[in-house]
């Protein structure tokens, strides 16, 4: 079970609640709150990240990017603890899983959420999978910002209050911008390993400089932007910001940023906490 539970990368999955958590705050401050549907859509989001994780393990895995010899936390397929059919298997049942559990999502928001949640299906495959996979194209960032930021704040408002609005999207980015620095600390370690596998991702496209860069401005923006729509509390947050974006540009070798990548989520918790809190 533990293997199971590494492959799932539990000390990432803040990024696909912390969006939801936002949305459907903000939906209970506007007096609309279906808790067994927002419980639902919390399941929904942590299964589709669920799958992507595996489909990362196990794609990764069959084009060379993780091998035995690979720097951070162990990726179970490439590590030899599960052989790749299990792994496959493992996954299909996970995207069956996931879409179950998105039944009641549909029910209530029809044809534009099946739409919805078939596309992050699909992206959780294509991110890693396929022959045009969008991590190993320098996309993963752009779909990362978009689907663990205002895709699902704005989705999550929508199903409890059957509204569009530009507010739930414009608090969704700040999320979506710490899930986008997660992602950038995990690429700026594994820069040489992703170049000899081809995945060419921001950090291998432009280099580690690059990478610290646009780690720094994700996590800044992600600080200072919620006091632009008059939600002041993130920017508490600031100091952390500084630690964090300090310890990346100190980082020189791939171990050195492990640490960079592990410290980012749980500043994503710290600071959807602190949002909650300003929005409540």
């Amino acid at each position: 079970m533990n293997k199971w539970i590494q492959a799932a990368r539990p000390k990432t999955l803040a990024a696909s609640l912390c969006p939801v958590l936002i949305g459907g705050v903000l939906a209970f401050s506007h007096h609309a709150m279906q808790p067994l549907l927002f419980l639902f859509t919390l399941l929904t989001a942590l299964g589709i990240q669920i799958c992507t994780n595996l489909a990362n393990d196990y794609f990764d895995f069959l084009k060379g990017a993780d091998t035995k010899l690979r720097i951070g936390p162990v990726r179970i397929t490439a590590a030899g603890l599960v052989a790749p059919a299990t792994m496959r298997r493992v996954l299909l049942a996970s995207f069956a899983v996931t879409a179950l559990v998105s039944t009641p999502l549909i029910v209530q928001g029809g044809a534009l959420m099946s739409i919805l949640i078939s596309l992050c299906l699909f992206l959780s495959f294509a991110y890693t999978g396929g022959p045009y996979p969008l991590a190993y194209l320098g996309l993963g960032d752009l779909f990362v910002l978009v689907f663990f930021g205002p895709g699902a704040t704005l989705g999550t408002y929508y199903l409890q209050t059957g509204e569009f609005a530009l507010l739930p999207a414009l608090l969704g980015l700040p999320a979506g911008l710490i899930s986008t620095a997660i992602l950038t600390a995990n690429n700026l370690r594994d820069v040489e390993s992703d170049t000899a596998a081809h995945k060419k991702t921001l950090c291998v496209r432009f280099g580690r400089t690059f990478g610290k860069w646009e780690y720094a401005l994700t996590l800044g923006l992600a600080t200072i932007l919620p006091s632009l729509w008059g939600y002041y509390l993130p920017l508490l947050a600031a100091p952390l910001t500084f630690i964090l974006v300090r310890n990346a540009f100190r980082a020189r070798e791939p171990r050195q940023f492990i640490s960079v990548f592990l410290t980012t989520p749980p500043f994503l918790i710290v600071h959807t906490v602190l949002l909650l809190l300003n929005i409540l």
